[in-house]
């Protein structure tokens, strides 16, 4: 029998009921977003970032590069350096009118195969990225990162990140090695992150199995969006989302090619019992729990996919800095045309409600 919620016709707004009162509040809304303005920011063309004279976005999707973190994988990376400092962020979220970012660390992430090490660059990492907000009140939160899949070593970092430093969540990798966060080695580090109910924010990389396949393309331009894709897959189909469903996860880049490939992913071959056990409620249950940023997914082709599928409620502003800017964000969410609410939700609305922890 077909489920209805593997129908993603389902897939609708948080806000689509009652279209009076929806009206009403957009008007009033849009209203009182004026009054904040000064008049000659109202005529403006759309697109044109307003936000200077009161910073409201929160950027879910923005990373922090220690320096001594950046010297020590020297030639793991994949793509050239962009030069960042703390004040450089600042500087990017007054002019893009941010006023809240959320750190996380830029791949391939702590764990390079070497347990000593990850646990180390962990807490080095952790630890700048609490000085930074310490540095800089009111406008830093912070995924820590994990030494994962060092299992002790992530539980000790789960334990100092959230409750010492008091970390909004926790950032991952989307892979490590040949293993996708779905895979049952992680386990314990799941059960510990769904007991604490945790937000765990993933950012994705190239993947052992799948670096430069093709010699005049960057392995950023197709992996990075695939390996996302490739780990959303892990944890749906293993059952990890349903075995686990008090992670709140997110997903870069627009949940990166999921949401072109969802007729796969809805009749993709299993028995009955493999569904009954692991997707109790529907493949597509389990997607539209997921959150996901607009970082370098802000043009109508990415967006129009996403929104088919996932509820207004579910998708965050984030940037991708240093790597883009919040100019080309802001633009782009502006020219798809979202609705006052709606777009404000993404921008600030939606985070707030997902990390209370942001409001301070």
């Amino acid at each position: 029998m077909k489920r209805l919620d593997d129908n993603p016709s389902s897939a609708t707004s948080a806000f689509s009921c009652c279209p009076p009162r929806r009206d009403f509040l957009e008007k009033l809304a849009a209203l009182g977003a004026a009054s904040m303005l000064p008049g000659e920011l109202l005529a403006q063309p759309a697109g044109q970032d307003t936000a200077r004279v009161q910073p409201h976005r929160i950027d879910v999707h923005h990373h922090l590069v220690p320096p001594a973190y950046l010297a020590e994988i020297s030639g793991r990376r994949t793509g050239a350096e962009v030069p960042w400092t703390p004040a450089s962020s600042i500087e990017e979220m007054d002019k893009s009118g941010i006023s809240k970012s959320v750190l996380s660390l830029i791949q391939p992430g702590v764990w390079l195969g070497e347990v000593a090490q990850g646990r180390r660059l962990a807490r080095e990492t952790n630890d700048y990225g609490a000085q930074m907000i310490r540095d800089h009140p009111g406008r830093f939160g912070l995924f820590a990162t994990l030494p994962l899949p060092d299992t002790e070593g992530s539980l000790r970092e789960i334990e100092y990140g959230l409750d010492v430093l008091k970390a909004d969540g926790i950032g991952l990798m989307t892979s490590y090695g040949k293993k996708w966060l779905g895979d049952a080695s992680f386990a314990p580090v799941w059960e510990e992150l769904n007991r604490r109910k945790a937000v765990v924010y993933t950012h994705p990389l190239a993947p052992d199995c799948c670096r430069n396949l093709q010699p005049d393309v960057s392995t950023a331009a197709i992996e990075f969006a695939t390996d996302t894709t490739r780990t959303i897959a892990s944890l749906a189909f293993s059952g990890t989302a349903a075995r686990y469903p008090d992670i709140r996860w997110i997903f870069s880049h627009a949940g990166g090619t999921m949401p072109f490939l969802l007729s796969r992913f809805t009749r993709e071959e299993m028995t009955m019992k493999q569904r009954e056990q692991r997707l109790p409620h529907g493949v597509v249950h389990e997607l539209k729990k997921f959150y996901y940023d607009t970082a370098q997914a802000n043009h109508a082709g990415a967006l129009a996919a996403l929104t088919r599928l996932i509820p207004i409620a579910q998708i965050m502003y984030g940037t991708d800095f240093p790597y883009r800017d919040g100019a080309e964000e802001n633009a782009g969410l502006a020219a798809y045309g979202f609705k006052t609410l709606d777009l404000l939700a993404i921008e600030r609305d939606n985070a707030l409600r997902l990390m209370p922890t942001l409001k301070a």
